[in-house]
């Protein structure tokens, strides 16, 4: 569209231009970084278990070999199964992460450093805020639930190899069949590695599936550290298993010496008044420690701490603004009665709810154009926002940009609203498209040159300072030539060009000589019928 030439229609759409800009930044660059330093905690967790289960491996194998222990050799194969079930896993969500990755970077099919970027002095992913691409992917093409399928199937391995090994081996490992049962039960109820299938369907929920509530509208910054904690708890899952198996053997089972607090929260902007359900857990957990061998404190409260080490936790989003809620840990050795402890923090935003419709031309729509409009509605989703118009108008589009068209004088409105919340009504005003002037050469009277006069081929209807794509005609006028010293002799003339009569009596056209443009009517696009603009004199040169 043209530049407006007006300063106060200019600063109107600079205005509005600048706050679609500032709207769209919901989430501030410190909740990115604070899900950045989530997944590298993730994967310190990850790390730090998987070396001391390397240990713990090592030292069964190596104690296996001694032919006091024959019996307790199927125990080998078990631990390679469980390991072979995780790692397959693993790769399947880091081809996932960095499919991600670069369809939100350059997508040209492999991760590299044009994918990623530096802020705040660490290396980041360039489509860190992009929630089109998580959306695409995890949701509508279905790989989120096809990520589910995939956790409940390797879970279900798992414990199909344990199972199989304690129903093939529990008489030689002396145990008896309660005892097997038992550690089978204990093994499937204390793994962390699982699906929440209830949040979701839970009454009041809007979410048509478990990766529509995991990962709909969620940035790249926030999917990544969710896939890193399902990796996590794979890890302590397999380590559990492993710590186990290892028991059986009477070999060395492994020790967790470093523990933080994880959140897993389901939102990290919320308007006020919403609600943030979280769970936080240990990093780094064991499944040997009994709950209440754990403490787990978010903003200096104790929480109720459960089966695996979790704590549930909400709160309710209020005033406006970046939120910090310091975490912190405390875990008991039962064994030592030694305290470990850890801290880290949980950030969210507060937004306050709003909605902004901006005529992108003027408070006024026009008869017969396009009236873009820009709808900015703040801490709502654009996929939620529902517009609707009264008056002479009709809308169309979608998201943010939206055109009205209109069809007769008066007042108009257009309704917002989303959740079945209204977010307001904004009144209009109908209009025709303004006269447009009729001109000759660029003039609208006065002297002129008999040469150029006689140039001429018609009259032009102009719409000066109209900030719209819009064409008006000459549908005809009254010319009256008047020589010199002279009577008048008029010509009636349809169209914008002249006709033949009319050419005649141009082309006489000589100093002194005076023309008349009369009766000058126009039509505008959206006009039903033609409308009387201004009159024209001229004097010959």
């Amino acid at each position: 569209m043209s530049i407006p030439k007006e300063p106060r229609q200019l600063m109107i759409n600079i205005m509005y231009l600048v706050l679609t800009a500032l709207l769209a930044l919901n989430v501030s660059a410190e909740v990115m970084n604070a899900f950045f330093a989530l997944d590298d905690g993730n994967k310190e967790s990850i790390a730090t278990v998987d070396s001391q289960l390397e240990a713990t491996i090592t030292g069964v194998k190596d104690l296996l070999k001694d032919d006091s222990k024959r019996k307790y050799q199927p125990i080998g194969p078990a631990i390679d199964a469980v390991r072979t079930k995780a790692a397959e896993f693993n790769s399947y969500v880091d081809e996932l992460r960095d499919e991600l990755i670069d369809v939100a970077g350059n997508g040209n099919g492999e991760v590299d450093e044009e994918d990623y970027t530096i802020s705040y002095g660490k290396r980041v992913p360039k489509g860190k805020k992009n929630k089109d691409v998580t959306t695409r992917i995890l949701v509508d093409e279905g790989r989120g639930e096809e990520l589910k399928a995939k956790i409940l199937e390797t879970r279900q391995e798992l414990i199909d190899v344990y199972t199989k090994l304690m129903q093939e081996n529990g008489d030689s490992f002396s145990l008896k069949p309660e005892q097997v049962q038992s550690r089978i039960q204990s093994v499937a109820n204390n793994m962390p590695f699982n699906i929440d299938d209830e949040t979701w369907q839970a009454p009041g929920s809007d979410k048509a599936s478990w990766s529509d509530f995991k990962f709909r509208q969620m940035p790249l910054a926030a999917v990544l550290p969710l896939l890193s904690q399902m990796q996590s708890n794979l890890k302590s899952s397999e380590a559990a298993m492993v710590n186990d198996m290892a028991e059986l053997t009477g070999g060395r089972t492994i020790e967790f010496d470093a523990f933080f607090p994880v959140v897993q929260a389901d939102r990290s902007y919320v308007v006020g008044g919403e609600k943030i359900s979280a769970q936080i857990s240990v990093g780094t957990y064991s499944t040997s420690l009994q709950p209440e061998n754990v403490k787990i404190y978010a903003g200096g409260s104790q929480l109720p701490v459960g089966q695996g080490g979790i704590a549930e936790y909400s709160i309710t989003g209020s005033g406006a603004g970046q939120k910090t809620i310091p975490l912190r840990v405390e875990v008991v050795n039962p064994l030592t009665g030694e305290v470990s402890k850890g801290e880290s923090e949980f950030v969210y935003e507060v937004g306050a709810r709003s909605v902004t419709v901006a005529a992108d031309k003027m408070n006024v729509f026009y008869i017969g154009v396009d009236n873009p409009i820009t709808i900015v509605a703040s801490g709502v989703s654009s996929n939620d926002v529902r517009v609707s118009t009264t008056g002479p108008i009709t809308i169309k589009g979608s998201g943010s940009s939206r055109t009205i068209n209109a069809s007769a004088p008066g007042a108009a409105k257009v309704s917002v609203s989303a959740d079945g919340k209204s977010l307001g009504s904004f009144d209009f005003r109908v209009k025709r498209i303004p006269n447009p002037e009729a001109r000759l050469s660029g003039k609208n009277g006065g002297g002129m040159g008999s040469g150029e006069f006689k140039a001429q081929g018609g009259v032009g209807a102009f719409l000066d300072d109209f900030d719209f794509d819009a064409t008006c005609q000459v549908a005809g006028f009254e010319l009256v030539y008047v020589p010199k010293r002279q009577d008048a002799i008029p010509s009636q003339n349809r169209g914008p060009r002249y006709n033949d009569a009319s050419r005649r009596l141009v082309n006489q056209a000589k100093p002194g000589d005076i023309y008349y443009f009369e009766n000058v009517r126009a039509k505008c696009p959206g006009d039903t019928a033609t409308r009387k603009i201004n009159s024209m004199v001229f004097t010959i040169q």
